[in-house]
């Protein structure tokens, strides 16, 4: 193979994608997805804060997920009500276990169509996902501005997750 760009291959995202919500539903974690809400995304509007949203993949908050080469589509229940979730592949930001914050980023998608290197995201970045007796309720975090007590390193599940970066 050359390496030109004829040549590369559809995205690897799509199988990354399925591979992590795989790893995160064999151990007992809750795959969350962060996502860069641009046109194309339908998403609960009022749920979207700084052009992201956060959303809860598992089986257990989810519907129909179908995680598709060119779509991940779903119902849940935002507030008790029913609503269809379509998000372009490509507009995944991030894939990540809730409990620890183990996953991956990608890069942001621009209005050019290039990407942007990945941002902080995931619960650090100010989203975080709440529940509510009728199922979960995606829902913006603390303001950036209000002071957040750090997470005790010597305690297991003492803190909110945030997403590691490898390289």
């Amino acid at each position: 193979m050359s390496g030109t760009p004829d040549n590369q291959g559809s995205s690897t995202r799509p199988y990354l994608l399925r591979a992590l919500h795989d790893w995160c539903t064999d151990n007992g974690f809750t795959p969350y997805i962060a996502v860069a809400v641009r046109p194309g995304v339908r998403v609960p509007m009022e749920y979207v804060k700084n052009n992201e949203i956060v959303l809860n993949i598992g089986f257990e908050a989810t519907s129909g997920l179908k995680l598709g080469n060119e779509f991940i589509e779903f119902k849940a229940r935002f507030g008790g009500v029913s609503r269809e979730i379509a998000v372009p592949v490509d507009h995944v930001v991030a894939i990540y276990a809730r409990e620890n914050g183990q996953g991956m980023a990608f890069p942001v998608p621009t209005d050019g169509g290039q990407p942007e290197p990945p941002a902080e995201v995931g619960p650090a970045r100010g989203l975080r996902l709440a529940s509510t007796e009728d199922g979960p309720v995606h829902e913006p975090a603390a303001k950036p501005d209000e002071p957040q007590d750090p997470p005790d390193p010597g305690s297991p599940g003492g803190g909110r997750p945030t997403l590691k970066r490898v390289k």
